[in-house]
């Protein structure tokens, strides 16, 4: 070292020192504004895409592609890094990103939504990676060695809340708007009775009138059950003739957005029609044979049976749906799964019902059992609604694009200004440095067992991440959980951040005390098992909301923790004269980890089923493991270093 780069050394440290508690003011915003495009255009896009009803496979294929700006990235980290200052890009980033999310928010309610948000996702993406690159060689430039060390599980911790907040918090505002917008909900009392009128039980379909208004109508406000004795095979008369008439009219549809009419699906050629005939065909085939997806039906069971008769007053524009969501009424504690509510009333169809201009004036049934062991008179209330869901997506983003312009304004002035930030030069011309800088990381020692490990570590997550939603959302029937937009944000965005924060926490402040090389296994162990809560959650589908958070916390605690080993590896291997560059190319490879597996993810959930699906994410977790306990670490990396 010579004694000027000795004396620059000795300065910065003397600065940071001084300046210390002057981290908590950007560290925080700084990770958390990292956080958050990425988990919209990765995590809360998926949840979006499916309430607007595309299907598994397309999703998971399409929002996959849009990891390829991360993948890409390392292409210009040079640029970045011998270009301005990191201060100048991240500050410019964050407010490019937030015009990108205005666009986007304009963008959900046309037509086209899907072609045109995937590409406005995908541009914002690439501002999004370019912020990456310059904020992780801001933080690197403006703490020392072991000063990372303790923030990464802080900086962890941020990052982990902006995507829980972005998957949790912001999709509880998403489905609040959803029904707050849209169709006023209308009520219906269903009482059963010692004494009731038993026509009331199947009633004849009428067609509905049509009115200016656009309005949920119920032909009975309060129907009446008799508590009378009616076999299993009764009841299932009666189910089945309702079940089938909402489906030859057309109530049952889902909303697809098809590959044709959003003009992105490739031409089949032959060159994709042999890989279909040659490789994808027989493996659909070979998965589906030896993985077979269960179909779960309702099982027959005696008690009487009510109909409950649905419609809309008017027909949608011609090519629009209106859903209409029927569910019994929670109150109080029974949303969070402290008390149970009254089982004696089970809602068997109509969950679901879709009306358009062709069925608007057809009524659809929803169909409604007492359990037979039902003795007494009860009431409960089930209520009908139809949310705007374009709307509540678009307001969504358009707060979070506000959000961003302030994290734009706040970091111009509380970002600190490092003597050495600025551009890394070397006496070549700008395109010799770009290939200097490139080259420099693929001669580092051990590259091949690093990439090999930034590409396979999150092997089971980057499948895992594409399905855990549309598992939340999809119905019991489908092998899901059945959780409404709401309540798939709410234990994200509070039992699992809780849980996220305290695994990061902990995680940083061990590896700041003992080293990575000695916390790598703990770490590791935590990242991969608590996977397995996703199997109980398949096999059981427990019906009480707190055992889902529960499951979902521990999962969420323990990548907090593992996550933190993953994070200052890279800051391990990057560590040089370019480290923001290396540092880029290291998350570069990271994505393209998180890409790849993405692609087939929804494609083999929906072969072979959540059940299988979380088993196969499992045994994905091997080649990490394996290859996270044989990296070699320097012991001291890390720990404090006296002086």
């Amino acid at each position: 070292m010579t004694p000027s780069s000795a004396a620059l050394t000795t300065n910065t440290t003397a600065h940071q020192e001084r300046g210390a508690h002057a981290h908590w003011s950007w560290i925080p915003s700084l990770y958390f504004s990292q956080g958050i495009p990425y988990v919209i255009v990765m995590t809360m896009s998926v949840v979006m895409y499916k309430r607007l009803g595309i299907s598994n496979t397309d999703i998971a294929l399409y929002t996959s592609w849009l990891y390829l700006p991360w993948v890409l990235k390392p292409l210009w980290s040079p640029v970045v890094d011998i270009t301005r200052t990191k201060r100048f890009w991240v500050v410019l980033m964050q407010f490019l990103i937030s015009f990108g999310l205005a666009l986007v928010a304009f963008s959900v309610r046309g037509s086209a939504f899907f072609k045109w948000s995937l590409f406005l996702f995908w541009i914002m993406a690439f501002a999004s990676a370019t912020h990456d690159i310059a904020a992780d060689g801001f933080y690197m430039l403006s703490l020392s060695k072991h000063d990372q060390a303790w923030w990464v599980g802080l900086r962890s911790t941020f990052y982990r809340t902006a995507m829980i907040v972005g998957s949790g918090l912001l999709v509880v505002l998403a489905g609040t708007l959803e029904s707050k917008n849209g169709l006023a909900p209308i009520t219906v009392t269903v009482n059963a009775r010692t004494a009731a009128d038993a026509s009331a039980t199947n009633s004849p379909s009428t067609p509905t009138e049509a009115s200016a208004e656009m309005r949920i109508v119920a032909k009975t406000s309060n129907l009446d059950i008799p508590l009378t004795a009616r076999s299993a095979d009764e009841a299932a008369t009666i189910i089945d003739e309702a079940k089938q008439w909402n489906r030859n009219h057309g109530f049952l549809q889902e909303i697809t957005v098809t590959k044709k009419n959003v003009s992105i699906a490739p031409a089949q050629g032959p060159i994709s029609q042999a890989w279909s005939n040659s490789v994808s065909g027989p493996l659909r085939r070979f998965l589906a044979a030896q993985f077979p997806k269960e179909s779960k039906t309702t099982p027959r069971s005696a008690g009487n049976v009510g109909i409950i008769e649905l419609s809309v007053s008017r027909p949608p524009a011609a090519g629009q749906n209106v859903v209409v969501t029927f569910e019994r009424q929670k109150r109080g504690l029974e949303y969070i799964g402290l008390a149970k509510g009254d089982k004696g009333f089970r809602l068997l169809d109509g969950e679901r019902l879709v009306f358009n201009s062709d069925n608007w004036n057809q009524a659809a049934k929803a169909v409604i059992q007492l359990d037979p062991k039902l003795t007494k008179e009860a009431s409960v209330t089930f209520i009908a609604g139809s949310g705007n869901i374009p709307l509540a997506w678009t307001i969504t983003l358009f707060v979070v694009a506000g959000l961003f312009l302030g994290f734009s304004c706040w970091h111009s002035v509380v970002l600190p200004r490092p003597v050495n930030d600025g551009p890394v030069v070397g006496g070549k011309s700008l395109l010799g440095e770009f290939f200097a800088t490139l080259g420099s990381f693929f001669r580092k020692p051990g590259v091949l067992m690093a990439m090999a490990f930034i590409l396979l570590y999150r092997f089971d997550e980057a499948q895992l991440v594409k399905v855990i939603s549309p598992f939340l959302l999809d119905s019991r029937e489908a092998g899901g959980l059945g959780l409404t937009t709401s309540q798939v944000g709410l234990v994200y965005g509070t039992f699992g951040i809780l849980a996220l924060t305290c695994g990061g926490l902990l995680g940083g402040f061990l590896a700041a005390k003992h080293g990575l090389k000695k916390m790598l296994p703990f770490m590791v162990g935590s990242m991969y098992l608590p996977k397995l809560a996703f199997i109980f959650l398949s096999y059981a589908q427990p019906e009480n909301f707190l055992i889902t958070c529960a499951a979902i916390a521990a999962e969420q605690f323990g990548y907090g923790f593992g996550f933190t080993a993953f994070m200052l590896y890279l800051l391990y291997f990057a560590d040089g004269p370019h480290k923001t560059a290396h540092y880029a190319i290291c998350t570069g490879f990271m994505a393209l980890g998180m890409m790849l597996p993405g692609l087939w993810s929804g494609w083999i959930a929906d072969i072979i089923g959540y059940k299988h699906f979380f088993v196969w994410v499992i045994c994905c977790a091997l080649p990490g493991l394996t290859l996270a306990l044989t990296l070699k670490v320097d012991p001291q990396f890390g720990k404090k270093v006296p002086t």
